[in-house]
């Protein structure tokens, strides 16, 4: 006698939960563009690599006569542990096929349930990886129930604040992604949507006609356009899926696994001794001129290496990860090109993050600093630009990842602080091209000799001699004299930066596992 019967039954479950939430189901995500939630596993994940978990839960009907099953709709998600590059992950998977991927139905909360993919990822210590394609909670679950339910998800979303501090967590928001995900969305450390199929909001267009009386679409209300280039909620764009999952891939590729192991090295390509030519003339002698701080990343870390991260929001603060001598770095700067560097509201918390993203890891940060200093005026009184520069350095300070800055140019006030730590490893290298001050000469003079300039005959001469007997003690050269500041020539950065790398990997040793200050998104 073998147990062949009961396989038998678990094969014909298997097929059953194949089907997703049926024939009708999934033609309605194809016409709608997207792919089935197992495509999209077999898309991200090595050949090979996938292996469900609580692939048996769903909703089941028995005859009521012999008992026998005859129809079973899975859950609206599927789980578990695959491999991206060789590296074990966890995935949780949403199938808008089912039910509109609500989580009414997903097994959880049953007495002897299994282990949540949030809870197996925090145990075993994997990079967690949400495909969002969900609605939320559905009204239809109260049916089901019987009743309604106190909003209780706190109960295990505290898992997912926990998986944070722990290893890297990336969403996906792959169609409409409404409720609780929308917020999941946000609850990572990269996100990514998909133009064209992507939307993220609280509630839908449904839900804001009921409460405020007006119709919108769902892209005007959470597409692409809002959440990657005005709100920020969304990091990063991707023209279709598979670009998804390419940057996904991209993103962890710097990564450690978790946080008690070093960020993965890879033999460069790239020659440590590099000296680029195009930096002599890079910074203009003009301030007001703008130029492409891309080109001084580029000229700086590995070859092709640099993979920016939100790169749509706060464009006057670059952020993205690349490579210097095959390890991972952290790498920050101001965009000239944009609000002429300056940083505001969106720009710092755009940097914050990033700041806590590096420290979380342990990867070195690198910033190009041309920094003029917090952005002023009227608006920015209104969004609270003194407790947002107080948030910046207080996020600086706190961090503990080596930490170098090259400044390029201009590094004013506050928020030219904020490039520096007087704490852990911390180095600093300055180009002829930079300057620096509580403020900028050009308005400082009129505020600070504002009398003088008055009663002068000429008060206009009279502003441009101070000007001019101010801007000669400008020089980081007179500077360097009492301070010992590191002026470069700016064709030796990559050298150095190489240099620093290599002598944070000790430090870094010393700082892995959970940081002392949890990353919030």
């Amino acid at each position: 006698m073998t147990w062949q019967p009961e396989l038998d039954e678990l094969k014909r479950r298997q097929q059953f939960a194949a089907k997703l939430g049926g024939e009708r189901g999934v033609a309605e995500q194809r016409r709608r563009g997207k792919l089935t939630v197992r495509e999209r596993i077999d898309a991200l994940v090595d050949p090979g690599s996938f292996r469900e978990f609580q692939g048996l839960v769903g909703t089941a009907t028995y005859d009521e006569r012999t008992s026998e099953l005859t129809d079973f709709v899975p859950k609206g998600a599927v789980n578990g542990y695959g491999a991206i590059d060789g590296r074990r992950v966890v995935i949780n998977a949403g199938d808008f096929t089912v039910r509109g991927g609500s989580g009414s139905a997903d097994g959880s909360g049953g007495l002897g349930a299994e282990a949540r993919p949030s809870e197996r990822a925090l145990e075993a210590r994997m990079p967690y990886i949400r495909l969002l394609d969900s609605a939320g909670g559905s009204v239809r679950g109260f049916e089901e129930l019987g009743r309604t339910y106190l909003p209780d998800g706190n109960s295990y979303t505290y898992l997912d604040v926990e998986l944070l501090r722990a290893v890297p967590v990336v969403s996906a928001a792959l169609g409409s992604v409404a409720g609780l995900p929308a917020v999941d969305v946000c609850i990572a450390h990269f996100s990514v949507m998909v133009d064209g199929i992507s939307q993220v909001f609280p509630g839908g267009p449904p839900v804001v006609k009921a409460a405020l009386g007006y119709d919108i679409t769902k892209e005007d209300l959470g597409g692409p356009q809002i959440h990657t280039k005005q709100s920020g909620v969304v990091d990063n764009l991707a023209s279709d899926e598979a670009d998804a999952f390419a940057q996904i891939r991209r993103f962890l590729s710097y990564l450690p696994s978790n946080v008690w192991e070093m960020a993965p090295y890879e033999e460069p390509e790239d020659d440590p001794d590099r000296r680029e030519e195009s930096l002599l003339s890079l910074v203009p002698r003009d301030t007001r001129r703008p130029y492409d701080a891309h080109e001084a990343i580029e000229a700086v870390v590995d070859r092709g290496s640099f993979f920016e991260i939100a790169p749509d929001y706060a464009r006057n603060r670059i952020t993205g990860l690349a490579r210097v001598n095959g390890y991972p770095v952290g790498v920050m700067a101001n965009n000239k090109q944009f609000m002429g560097g300056t940083t505001d509201v969106k720009g710092g918390d755009k940097v914050i993050r990033f700041i806590q993203l590096c420290d979380t890891f342990n990867l070195p940060l690198i910033s190009f600093a041309d920094e003029p200093g917090f952005r002023v005026g009227l608006d920015m009184e209104q969004a609270g630009i003194e407790r947002a520069g107080a948030r910046l350095v207080i996020a600086t300070v706190e961090s503990r990842m080596p930490w170098l800055t090259i400044v390029m140019g201009q590094l004013y006030g506050v928020a030219g602080q904020c490039q520096h730590r007087s704490t852990g490893m911390f180095r600093r290298y300055v180009w002829p091209s930079a300057r620096w001050g509580s403020m900028h000469i050009e308005g400082g003079v009129s505020a600070a000799y504002s009398r003088e300039i008055r009663e002068a005959e000429d008060p206009a001469a009279k502003e441009a001699e101070i000007e001019a007997r101010m801007q000669a003690m400008a020089s980081p050269f007179r500077t360097a004299e009492v301070t010992g500041q590191d002026i470069i020539d700016p064709r030796d950065t990559r050298p150095l930066a190489v240099e620093f790398v290599e002598d944070a990997q000790a430090v870094l040793r010393t700082q892995l596992g959970p940081n002392p200050t949890p990353y919030k998104p």
